[in-house]
């Protein structure tokens, strides 16, 4: 038998220690959706871009790193990096004041570029990169529609990202110190 689950639920269940707290999955639309285990290209670049993004964020911004961005009360994603402005803060982060998702990709490509990529642009999400971990091709996601992003462009590692979302926000991933 199926059943659908809520955020609530789901954090009452790991309080209670039903569900492991290291468990990895995501919830979309009540439904517990498996996260495959990070390879070590997902953590090098994770690593890197992190202390990148840290030091080369404006004042004004704010990245939270590998944090449950809850979407409503029946669905949560975890993306490696999400955006914010400092003004708005970590607890009131939601769909309508995540500014930029960063989704690295390895084992995951398929679903992030596919599904999930359309989950965040139905919640308005203004823009969303996904890196493949390998080749460290960008796809940058822009204009939010109901059937996914009505932009995506395709970055190499040599090309500089500029964010559209995030002021000032820019990185080239073939310029990142290896962490």
């Amino acid at each position: 038998m199926r059943r659908r689950w809520t955020v609530a639920e789901i954090e009452a269940a790991t309080r209670a220690g039903i569900i492991d707290k290291d468990e990895r999955f995501e919830l979309i639309g009540g439904e517990l959706v498996p996260m495959d285990a990070k390879g070590l290209h997902h953590e090098l670049l994770k690593n890197a871009l992190s202390y990148h993004l840290v030091r080369n964020t404006s004042e004004e911004f704010r990245v939270a790193v590998a944090t449950t961005f809850r979407l409503s009360e029946d669905s949560f994603v975890e993306p490696d990096f999400i955006f914010f402005r400092k003004a708005d803060g970590l607890a009131n982060l939601n769909p309508r004041t995540a500014l930029l998702a960063v989704e690295i990709a390895d084992s995951s490509l398929k679903w992030d570029l596919g599904r999930k990529a359309r989950i965040y642009a139905n919640f308005g999400v203004p823009e969303l990169w996904v890196v493949e971990a390998v080749s460290r091709v960008v796809h940058v996601h822009r204009r939010p529609a109901l059937e996914g992003y009505d932009e995506i462009v395709r970055f190499s590692e040599d090309q500089t990202l500029v964010s559209q979302a995030v002021p000032g926000l820019a990185v080239t991933l073939a310029e990142l110190e290896e962490i």
